[in-house]
């Protein structure tokens, strides 16, 4: 098997208060393959973003301060880059494409400009080349009648037309691993479907590796190859889409599992996980997630626990894992 394309080992941010520092992502570890789409997947706050943002120095505060880890990119660690080196990779070969594409696009600037803009910083060329290859990033992301809406700003876009010009602004440079952030969050059900087999053929055509960050299992069944499972800003689970999505070992995977609406009717309310994720500022000791676990037993509150293989590349950290899966996930992939 080939190398890994991104290959991220202990990764962790801390927030810094004085003296005191808490790590809201603590020895984050993954590894995304060419061609991958890699699913992070977890409530709100479970460290998702912060993961990678801080893999593309894209940190939101000044209280947070990457405090440990190791960035490989094709064999060559980029942590250590000095910040204008590091310019290079962000957004040339790592893009981003932001949960809120509103709070992304300039609304002062045509959608166009804005694209043509990134061509140029990150390839060079002419403002005429330039312009002629943002229309064309607009045709390959499904904009109707690109060279018009070229022209637009972007409150003159519908929210799905905003997104698929926020894809094209990340594909200008051409990367070679692209990052989205819940890129279907605030869309409906019809215009989600449309962005993620958008992403898939954009996947597809270009070879490029995708880290899709979701809370909603049922996008990771349609859309990943593997997923990553994080609470409270460490890795529960890791693995192949449909090793965890058959056989969940960790309680917190298979308590998410559960959460997801059927198909096949029924009577009752939706299943739900006891409590709620952890405060940053008040994390518990031993394995995170111990205080709304139904499996937890007495090492739960003390140790955190490794993480162990359980199939080939099937990794869960859990001191008293799942045994048997009862839980199955609709899987259309």
């Amino acid at each position: 098997m080939s190398a890994p394309l991104l290959r991220v080992e202990g990764l962790t941010v801390e927030s810094r208060a004085g003296e005191a520092a808490t790590r809201i992502v603590d020895g984050v570890s993954f590894a995304l393959r060419r061609g991958e789409i890699l699913g992070l997947v977890g409530e709100s706050g479970s460290g998702k973003t912060m993961a990678c943002r801080a893999l593309m120095r894209l940190l939101p505060s000044s209280r947070l301060a990457l405090a440990g880890g190791s960035v490989e990119l094709a064999g060559e660690e980029i942590m250590g880059l000095p910040e204008a080196a590091f310019r290079s990779i962000r957004g040339r070969r790592i893009g981003m494409i932001f949960q809120n594409p509103a709070s992304h696009l300039d609304p002062v600037m045509r959608i166009g400009e804005q694209i043509a803009e990134s061509v140029r910083f990150h390839q060079g060329g002419r403002r005429r080349q330039a312009n002629e290859k943002a229309v064309e990033l607009l045709r390959q992301v499904g904009i109707p009648d690109p060279a018009q809406r070229a022209a637009a700003f972007p409150h003159e876009f519908s929210g799905g037309m905003r997104q698929r010009a926020m894809i094209a602004l990340a594909l200008a440079s051409d990367p070679e691993i692209l990052i989205a952030d819940e890129p279907t969050t605030a869309l409906d059900v019809t215009v989600q479907a449309q962005i993620l087999r958008l992403l898939k053929e954009i996947r597809d055509s270009r070879g490029l590796s995708i880290i899709f960050i979701t809370h909603d299992l049922g996008v990771v069944a349609q859309l990943c190859d593997s997923i990553c499972v994080l609470y409270g800003g460490r890795v529960c689970e890791i693995g192949p889409k449909r090793e965890v999505l058959a056989h969940p070992r960790h309680p917190y995977t298979a308590g998410l599992m559960a959460c997801q609406p059927g198909t096949a009717g029924g009577s009752g309310r939706l299943r739900t996980i006891p409590g709620y994720p952890p405060a940053s500022d008040a994390l518990p000791s031993g394995c995170r997630f111990h205080p709304r676990c139904s499996h937890a037993v007495s090492p739960c509150a003390e140790v955190q626990p490794p993480l162990d293989p359980f199939a080939p590349d099937h990794l869960a950290a859990c001191h008293n894992p799942v045994r048997q899966a009862s839980l199955r996930t609709r899987e259309t992939a």
